[in-house]
């Protein structure tokens, strides 16, 4: 039986096919740009941008303010009008077969324009007309929010929420779902790799936010428009525009913050040259963050919490220890227009931060000595070509992009053992990639986006092992098996029709993709006579697709439908990871072989065995449903959306069962050191079970998502959002073991006050969550969330780290004088483990935010955060939230 995605797909090609490409006449395109009292704005450049934000045309007013872009031909476009003094403005414009007049208000205060150029590729969109839900974060949103790491920008927003890991290593979440299950482009260019781990995103904040004009975030299944991984939605970043301006082709920015909660500080600068049919900028950026003070100066799953039953006092007073880091670097753009409808852009990043660790490995969690997150770096360079009017195409784009992200990691395990062996994994993933699209407007109300992409990568991970007690080195199995290759790629095609004189848009979007896998065992060490890692490979060929609908009921009000089909394949991380992880020591299957393994039934020590063998994982896919309705007219803007997501063979962490007499046995180089009566096995790098990736939950997550703003006058706003989030296994109830757990009912509450004329502004704002219970086995054991602690590692802890930092004297715990025996008692009663939390507790925070503008070129920025200084973390977060502080950001444009 033919299946909806080959009847679409045919359905679209037989279209593309019959219709005849219509050539359309080139308009004009007038207007006049007024300020907010009316008054003509004079030498105010202007462009018309693509879809590909390639400029189209340009133009600069005159005496009168007016304007106007000659022989545009037809087509969507994004109109951005600039003043210094006043805010910048983004707006869509439709360009027909008859000519246009447009009037753009440029304002001293920040205007809202929402317009979206990823939900659908190669278009332009309103945010209450977009095929997808989308939140726009722009520029002045990112420097309120990120004030130590890009991934805070998200915060604030519907539908997603931020993740900690580390104080330098974030995740975003995106209904539900983070790290691997959500994937990141930069510019349109893949910024995921198949490194990228199961609940975090290593590399997302050297995405420096500095460097960033905007961020949208795609909330829903994006596979069909952006491949695999994107089972919860796309992250994609952009950078700032080279806008030609030529009266003043010299333009830059200077900006300064210091945040007191971690006394961190930066800077960074900006220039840029735009004139005729070349620019360039430069960025460069530096800032440091120091130890972080949390709420009321707690640790709430402090290394000493969690194993001894004491206040994190006992470990450190204020300022959490290891939370310091350094972030340094910046980017290079040039681009140059060879005739009016081609332009070459270059674009280089690079980005290194230096001294960060894993605080929930070290005191804040395992208590263990070591947990290093050394020279994690980035160097991402592209290279496009952008033409317009080529042939039958009406515009076509084609990148060459080279991505390479480094990181060593350094641990040593045992809750604290300074004769562990510490262990070093240092990794290289070099990306290669190749991309093209075109789009052709069959009919005005008709167009076709099409295109594909391959990306080539390849991952160095040599790893070795130090022991201290006989200062000798060790070939060791890394993280992933070095020299793993994986390729991925596929090719695309949208379709979009406005009915009814654009009272109905459907957009369809139907994909073909491939991914392959291999490590090979020559590339493998010998260690005692055996190789470290076996030969192992996998392929998977998959389609996806969308269809959505946008219907506009009457002016300003749109009811809005989707159906998606999302998709992952397995990644290096899922196929080939044995480690240390964020939610533990993780195996893959190919290194259990032979061990008689079976899955647990649980994350945690408490699982049994499920009789299902330990095999490799399959592809992950999901089918999403989802409505909403959109409102906005001069006072009110309404956004609220319900969806559905169901999740099939959701690749999980479960604990790792094998038969009895293990202990002794290796995982790769970590000798197993004790088993339970169950077969649950253990290793010293951590004190959690290991773990095995496997395809075992089914999992539906429903959710609500809303943003409301309302203006009683032009001085005057209040609006907020509202997230929430349910996730269960449909065969148990269950909350599933997904990797990162799901964050609980969250929402903002803002007032503010911008008065005309005036220079300043306020806006007072509240951020409460529910309490989440809903914790899964893994959350239960996973350190960040619910800190399981075992008799075990209690005594590891109170044996080893309690009695390097001076707690533990003579075998007596000196703060109670308690033995051992009487501490695991004290902890766990009877019991053989428990976790230290069973739920993720509420809060609510007060926060106070103004900014003044200091002329035309200068501006203020100061937030007072977390009044109360409440003591709170998110889900899987590895340090709880900063405490009450004051943050500062100063600008000067010139």
């Amino acid at each position: 039986m033919t299946s909806p995605i080959q009847l679409l797909f045919r359905g679209l090609t037989l279209s593309a096919l019959l219709l005849a490409p219509h050539a359309f006449a080139q308009s004009l395109v007038k207007g006049i740009v007024r300020d907010s009292s009316g008054a003509s704005v004079v030498q105010s450049p202007l462009v018309l941008l693509n879809s590909a934000q390639t400029i189209a045309a340009s133009a600069t007013t005159d005496s009168k303010g007016e304007f106007q872009f000659e022989s545009v031909p037809a087509g969507d476009y994004m109109l951005v009008a600039r003043r210094r003094g006043l805010v910048e403005r983004r707006l869509p414009v439709k360009v027909t077969s008859s000519n246009s007049t447009l009037e753009v208000t440029l304002d001293a205060e920040r205007p809202g324009d929402s317009v979206t150029v990823t939900a659908s590729p190669g278009f332009i969109d309103r945010l209450e007309s977009a095929s997808q839900e989308v939140n726009l974060i722009d520029r002045t949103n990112i420097d309120q929010r990120a004030k130590s790491v890009t991934a805070q920008a998200a915060t604030e927003e519907p539908g997603v929420a931020w993740q900690r890991t580390s104080p330098t290593i974030s995740g975003i979440f995106v209904r539900g779902l983070t790290g691997n299950k959500v994937n990141v482009f930069v510019d349109g260019v893949r910024y995921s790799t198949s490194a990228m781990r199961g609940g975090i995103n290593t590399f997302l904040n050297l995405v420096d936010s500095s460097g960033v004009d905007s961020v949208e975030i795609l909330r829903g299944p994006s596979s069909a428009q952006y491949g695999s991984d994107s089972l919860g939605g796309s992250i994609q970043f952009l950078s700032p525009l080279l806008l030609a301006d030529q009266n003043a082709p010299w333009h830059g920015q200077f900006s300064s913050f210091f945040n007191s909660a971690d006394t961190g500080y930066g800077s960074n600068l900006r220039t840029s040259y735009a004139k005729g049919a070349f620019g360039a900028s430069v960025n460069l950026t530096g800032h440091r963050a120091n130890k972080l003070r949390t709420g009321q100066g707690i640790d709430s799953r402090s290394a000493v919490t969690r194993f001894l039953g004491l206040p994190s006092s006992f470990a450190f007073e204020g300022s959490s220890p290891d939370t310091a880091f350094t972030q340094y670097g910046g980017n290079m753009r040039l681009q140059w227009a060879p005739s009016r409808n081609s332009q070459i852009i270059t674009n280089y990043q690079r980005s290194q931060q230096d001294g960060g660790k894993r605080f929930d490995q070290l005191i804040g969690g395992d208590g263990n000595l070591i947990a290093d997150l050394r020279n994690l770096m980035l160097d991402l360079f592209y290279v496009r070509l952008q033409q317009q009017n080529l042939g039958l195409l009406d515009q076509l784009s084609a990148t060459y992009s080279f991505n390479v992200q480094r990181e060593e990691r350094v641990n040593q395990g045992g809750n604290g053992n300074p004769r562990a062996a510490i262990n070093h994994e240092p990794e290289r993933t070099r990306v290669h990639g190749l991309q093209a699209h075109g789009n052709k407007r069959i009919v005005p109300h008709w167009t076709l986006f099409a295109g594909g992409e391959y990306y080539r990568e390849a991952i160095a991970a040599p790893s070795y092992a130090y022991n201290p007690a006989t200062n000798l080195f060790s070939a060791r199995r890394g993280r992933v098996p070095d020299n793993a290759k994986y390729s991925s790629g596929g090719g695309y095609l949208q379709n979009v029709v406005d009915l009814l004189h654009e009272k109905l848009k459907i957009t369809g979007n139907v994909r073909f993709g491939t991914t392959n896998y291999n490590s090979r065992a020559s590339d493998s060490p010998v260690v005692g006579g055996v190789r470290l890692w076996p030969d192992d490979s996998f392929s998977v060929n998959y389609a996806t697709f969308r269809v959505s609908a946008v219907a506009t009921v009457a002016p300003g009000f749109n009811l809005v439908g989707n159906v998606s089909r999302g998709f992952r394949a397995p990644h290096i991380t899922d196929l080939g990871t044995l480690g240390l992880t964020g939610a533990g020591f993780v195996v893959a299957a190919p290194d259990i072989a032979g061990l008689g393994a079976t899955i647990g039934s649980t994350a945690g020590a408490d699982a049994v065995s499920t009789v299902t063998p330990a095999g490799q994982v399959k592809p992950e896919s999901s089918m999403s449903y989802e409505g909403g309705v959109r409102y906005r007219n001069n006072k009110l803007s309404i956004q609220a959306n319900v969806f559905v997501n169901n999740i099939s063979d959701n690749i999980v962490n479960q604990s790792l069962i094998l038969p009895a007499g293990a202990v002794g046995k290796f995982l790769g180089s970590e000798r197993i050191t004790s088993q339970n009566a169950a077969g649950v096995v253990f290793v010293a790098a951590t004190s959690t079970p290991v773990l095995i990736r496997t395809n075992f939950d089914k999992a539906r997550i429903k959710g609500f998502e809303s943003r409301v703003e309302y203006k009683p006058s032009r001085n005057w706003m209040i609006g907020g959002t509202f997230t929430y989030l349910n996730s269960r296994d449909t065969r148990t109830g269950l909350a599933p073991n997904i990797e990162g757990g799901t964050p609980a009912p969250d929402g903002y509450l803002r007032l503010r006050y911008a008065p005309m004329a005036k220079r300043f502004w306020i806006e007072p704002f509240i951020h409460a969550a529910n309490s989440q219970a809903r914790l899964s086995s893994l959350d239960l054991s996973d350190r960040r969330s619910g800190a399981t602690r075992t008799r075990g590692a209690i005594s590891n802890y109170f044996n080893n780290g309690a009695i390097v930092r001076g707690l533990v004297a003579n075998g007596i715990l000196r703060a109670t004088g308690e033995t051992l025996a009487q501490v695991q008692n004290r902890l766990l009663g009877s019991a053989a483990s428990a976790p230290l939390y069973t739920k993720i507790n509420g809060y609510a925070t007060f926060n106070f935010r103004a900014g003044y503008r200091l002329g035309e070129q200068q501006d203020l920025m100061m937030e007072f955060e977390n009044i109360g200084d409440r003591n709170y973390r998110g889900i899987s977060s590895g340090i709880d939230a900063p405490g009450r502080g004051l943050f500062v950001r100063y600008a000067i444009h010139f």
